[in-house]
């Protein structure tokens, strides 16, 4: 690949670290269920700020914004569709201004997440209003000043060529995370090998690929060892165990210590830039800093490494492979560390 700033800033220990779950730590704060984050940039700007300073602290060398519904279809459901331009450009400028106050270089990312919306012909929005609505909100985070487009959590590559195109007609380069749920497929079905797949065929490359949220950190590993070999840095960014609902609040099972163990297993399974996703706070993000930097590349991990270490599996498939031929893989051991 080209000279880019996802591989200037892997040249330096060639891995990333990425930031953590940003609307489960909103809800730390204060936000309320139904609510849209995003309205935040601009009525809680202080808090936007701490979040990002989080994962500054925490030692994160590339964090996202505020912006993951910050398009027109998730903001209509608020009545602020309008403000889909000025949201996304307060996100990038806050973090930002953050970011200037820091003597290391720190990567920021422009969060695009999906509209909601099932595009034509199962849904009824167009391909090319998906494009105008994903642009809109990818100029307002270009303006704002991201270095790079971070489309995450999608399901469907009808809507991730959708969010891709916008990133290529605003001019910025772009990665990309899909999200899969159990039986390793997105919500539409599609595999890890799909996405590698239709990545090879995209004219408009990636800085970085790989998967986001979905289940728990074994079910994110064994999707990033489903990934075809490529010269694209590999995205690996998990939740922090499994959610549990308890006295009125989801809490995620991930210690900090676990964690720093999937960033580890992540690295050997062949990701370059690792973070976290929900339930993944600053606490866990410095854990895994100082697990990374003290972790010397081993061979690839087997199912059955990554489930004695970090617990069993969703599902028996990974969904790369048929289902009468998949080998049982499902664990009922719990979480260790070691």
């Amino acid at each position: 690949m080209s000279d880019n700033i996802i591989n200037r800033a892997l040249e330096k220990s060639g891995w990333i670290l990425a930031d953590g779950g940003i609307g489960t730590q909103l809800f730390d704060m204060g936000l309320q269920a139904g609510d849209a984050p995003e309205l935040w940039n601009k009525t809680e700007s202080k808090k936007i700020r701490s979040l990002y300073k989080g994962s500054i602290d925490a030692g994160s060398d590339l964090f996202l914004t505020n912006s993951f519904g910050s398009n027109a279809c998730r903001l209509r459901l608020h009545g602020k569709d309008k403000d889909s331009f000025e949201l996304s450009k307060l996100s990038a400028e806050i973090a930002s201004e953050e970011i200037n106050k820091q003597s290391r270089s720190i990567i920021l990312a422009g969060s695009i997440g999906p509209t909601g919306e099932i595009l034509e012909p199962l849904g009824s929005l167009s391909f090319r209003e998906a494009v105008e609505i994903f642009h809109i909100q990818a100029e307002g985070l270009k303006e704002g000043g991201v270095d790079v487009l971070w489309i995450e959590t999608i399901s469907h590559f009808d809507e991730l060529r959708a969010a891709v195109k916008a990133a290529e007609l605003s001019g910025i380069g772009w990665g990309g995370a899909m999200s899969f749920d159990t039986s390793g497929r997105t919500m539409m079905g599609h595999s890890s090998k799909d996405f590698s797949e239709s990545i090879s065929k995209m004219p408009y490359k990636p800085l970085a690929y790989g998967a986001n949220c979905g289940v728990g950190p074994s079910d994110l590993i064994r999707t990033i060892l489903g990934f075809s070999q490529s010269e694209i840095p590999i995205i690996a960014k998990g939740n922090a165990g499994i959610p549990q609902y308890r006295e009125g609040k989801i809490h995620y099972d991930g210690t900090a210590e676990i964690m720093s163990v999937y960033a580890c297993l992540a690295r050997d399974a062949g990701a370059k830039i690792i973070g976290g996703c929900c339930g993944t706070t600053p606490i866990h993000l410095a854990t895994m800093r100082q697990a990374l930097e003290n972790h010397k590349i081993l061979e690839k991990p087997s199912i059955e490494k990554v489930v004695e270490k970090l617990g069993s599996l969703s599902s028996d498939f990974d969904g790369t492979e048929d289902s009468n031929d998949q080998p049982k893989r499902k664990s009922k051991r719990k979480h260790k560390a070691n």
